[in-house]
């Protein structure tokens, strides 16, 4: 990848039109590497002191977009090759500044986290994206940033373009006033150039992958029931990284498994992060068949192997606590309630409404197109359960897990399924069609 226009700013766009399953789901699969692993390993890789190999890096758009960031700022990465990427660490001080707007693409992991580092260096920056990414909300890190020293210019809504201009940043106490992986992990990096202690006290379990990685690199910090603390000013010593396969992705065969009949399938090496494992929960209360085989650990994560069956799935009340440990992967779940008997009640889920798109929104909006029932609140859906439904034309609004959602729906359709705007699925799933086409299911990529 040379420059910003290899991410997706000027692609083609596509649709899907999938047919619903006329076989059993059976087989072995790897899906691709874990997302917001592979945002980290370069971060932390790019941020070290010497060498970092990673393998099985995921080489979607959003993650290619956080890797053309850190070459654009003088790091110097070999890769990525066979998803193994090589990073030249330049120590925490050692960035250099771009010539150019940092182009993220789709990317708010790559927004949010790479503000909180920025923010804390010798020179200025200006983060930018494409037109879903330019519509996210950014006051969420600039204001705690604000509260370390940080210059944070958004525009009048709080939305990018970002303009950081660096500066030296204090420790602060700062609590949670939202479940946010993203915020928790853009603070923890800006904690890195603070003078002093930074606390960071969460409200609710998110995911810890920032957590885990500072420790694999070297970096003291100390988490005890839902603080995390951390001092500034310490070195990052290089690593070896191994990323799992991402259960974000993994999700959507657990749902087709699930859902047609006879289905059986084993999903490889997946990563089961306790923080992560929210849509596995769910799947189970919903009477999924579900095995975690072949347990081990890679560089600080669990990972298993996943064994799925079909199974006739109940209607469920999701679990509030269990929200934050599947945010990406509800609208799938939406998909699994609407093959299963009786309503699923979804609350809790205020975060969907910020994401690539307003995912209650769209969601809501493709069930009512296919025939299946449901109740919108500010906060969550209700899903009645149908088990038949028809097909259609469904609008994902350029948002990847919903395209990806709507074509596991199309399984159990009477009619074919087409989902418009389907570029951005290369963003965290690149070879999703061909593993569906490997497995049988009628898939088909049309480009306009």
């Amino acid at each position: 990848m040379k420059n910003k226009h290899n991410i997706n700013k000027n692609l083609n766009n596509v649709k899907y039109i999938v047919t619903r399953a006329s076989k059993p789901i059976k087989g072995n699969i790897i899906v691709p590497g874990d997302k917001s692993i592979s945002h980290r390993a370069i971060m932390f890789g790019s941020l070290s002191n010497g060498v970092t190999n990673i393998k099985g890096f995921l080489e979607g758009y959003d993650s290619l977009a956080t890797l053309q960031a850190f070459r654009e700022m003088g790091v110097s990465i070999y890769g990525p090759k066979n998803n193994k990427l090589c990073i030249s660490g330049v120590g925490i001080y050692g960035l250099k500044n771009p010539n150019k707007q940092l182009y993220l693409g789709n990317s708010g992991t790559s927004m949010r986290l790479l503000t909180g580092l920025l923010a804390g260096q010798k020179f200025d920056t200006t983060l930018t994206g494409d037109k879903s990414l330019n519509n996210r909300p950014m006051k969420r890190i600039a204001n705690p940033l604000k509260l370390m020293g940080a210059k944070i210019k958004t525009d009048k809504k709080g939305l990018p373009p970002l303009q950081i201009i660096g500066k030296r940043l204090k420790g602060i106490k700062y609590i949670m006033p939202i479940a946010s992986a993203q915020v928790k992990s853009c603070l923890l990096l800006s904690g890195i150039y603070a003078k002093g202690e930074t606390k960071i006290i969460e409200k609710g379990l998110t995911r810890d992958h920032t957590e885990r990685m500072l420790k694999n690199f070297g970096y003291k910090l100390r988490k005890k029931d839902k603080t995390i603390t951390l001092v500034g000013g310490s070195n990052l010593q290089a690593s070896k990284i191994k990323i799992p396969s991402d259960i974000s992705s993994a999700a959507f065969f657990l749902v087709a498994a699930s859902i047609v009949p006879k289905s059986e399938l084993l999903l490889e090496k997946v990563g089961i992060n306790p923080t992560r494992i929210g849509v596995i929960n769910i799947l189970r209360r919903m009477g999924a068949d579900i095995k975690l085989l072949n347990k081990k650990n890679w560089s600080n994560e669990p990972v298993a192997d996943i064994k799925i069956k079909f199974a006739n799935l109940k209607g469920i009340d999701i679990p509030i606590d269990q929200v934050p440990l599947a945010i990406d992967e509800l609208p799938i779940l939406l998909v699994a309630a609407a093959n299963a008997e009786g309503i699923t009640r979804l609350r809790g889920a205020e975060e969907l409404r910020v994401k690539e798109s307003d995912r209650i929104s769209v969601m809501a909006r493709g069930f009512k197109t296919i025939g299946v029932q449901n109740k919108v609140y500010e906060d969550g859906i209700d899903i009645i359960g149908a088990k038949k439904y028809k097909g259609g034309y469904i609008k994902s609004y350029g948002d990847h897990r919903v395209s990806m959602s709507f074509a596991i729906a199309a399984l159990r359709s009477t009619d074919d399924i087409i989902i418009d705007d389907c570029i951005n699925v290369s963003t965290s799933f690149p070879n999703f069609k061909t593993l569906l086409n490997n497995l049988g299911i009628k898939i088909k990529e049309v480009k306009y």
